[in-house]
């Protein structure tokens, strides 16, 4: 016999309907997780009159909203249809907003969660069961986290979206291939070879040519709240992680970690 989630993988991959998809790899991931989901302040509703990008869009009262808790995905797999993933979501549809801040950002777009009338399901969590987002780490709620990362994880299985490029989660060996993302929110995957701490900053070596190979770079500042995790950094050595967040060009590629949610830990050393 299949497994519940094998089942809903074969279903996915058969039907041209991406939406109801998203719908039912988004409730699957959502029913293992015991959370009361991302329960914000409420911040007003309206109809959705035109999507702008990725995640963005406009209400008929000439609000922009911009989705927050998440990042668009970069492959050439998801690039064409990640915009229209979001119309078809949500276009012409009356939608409620909550957030923890509905302060706009300096272009004006209101940050928020957004949910279909009467669905309790944020329109993030089907992005991202769709492939077509990436959670961004930013979210602060851990119960609204775990229903985001959930989601994303049943995408990921069902290789929906994004996931359906090999390379879409980059190799921490392949130091050229990262490099070549700067500037872009981005997954990478590999196994801690050394971690060493300089003056404020420690670092996660994955390679021994420190002007070439990749690294996390982590502040003393953040030590307190990755150990609250269950994150002790010395213990990574050898152990597979998966790590997001922005790629720069320090010698080699880095990405620093600003928040506990960046890091995930990977089974196996």
């Amino acid at each position: 016999m299949l497994s519940s989630t094998t089942s809903i993988q074969l279903q996915c991959a058969g039907r041209a309907a991406i939406l109801l998809c998203g719908i039912v790899l988004v409730t699957a991931a959502v029913e293992r997780v015991q959370a009361a989901g991302c329960s914000f302040e409420p911040q007003g509703e309206g109809r959705v009159a035109s999507v702008i990008d990725a995640r963005t869009f406009r209400l008929q009262d000439g609000r922009e909203i911009r989705l927050a808790g998440i990042e668009p995905a970069v492959s050439e797999t998801a690039k064409a249809n990640r915009t229209s993933a979001l119309a078809a979501i949500i276009a012409g549809r009356e939608v409620t907003l909550s957030g923890e801040d509905d302060t706009p950002d300096r272009y004006g777009r209101q940050p928020a969660f957004v949910f279909l009338a009467s669905s309790e399901t944020p329109v993030q969590a089907l992005l991202l069961a769709q492939g077509e987002a990436l959670v961004s780490a930013t979210i602060t709620n851990k119960d609204c986290a775990s229903i985001l990362t959930a989601a994303e994880a049943a995408g990921r299985q069902a290789k929906q979206g994004t996931w359906a490029d090999p390379a879409a989660i980059k190799n921490a060996e392949s130091s050229g291939d990262i490099l070549a993302g700067i500037g872009r929110f981005t997954l990478v995957e590999g196994t801690v070879l050394s971690v060493r701490q300089a003056g404020a900053t420690t670092y996660l070596n994955f390679g021994r040519n420190w002007t070439r190979d990749f690294a996390v770079t982590i502040s003393r500042r953040m030590l307190p709240a990755l150990e609250g995790a269950g994150i002790v950094l010395k213990s990574l050595e050898n152990r597979r992680i998966r790590v997001r967040g922005w790629v720069e060009a320090r010698g080699g590629p880095r990405i620093e970690v600003l928040r506990v949610g960046q890091i995930e830990l990977l089974g196996g050393n």
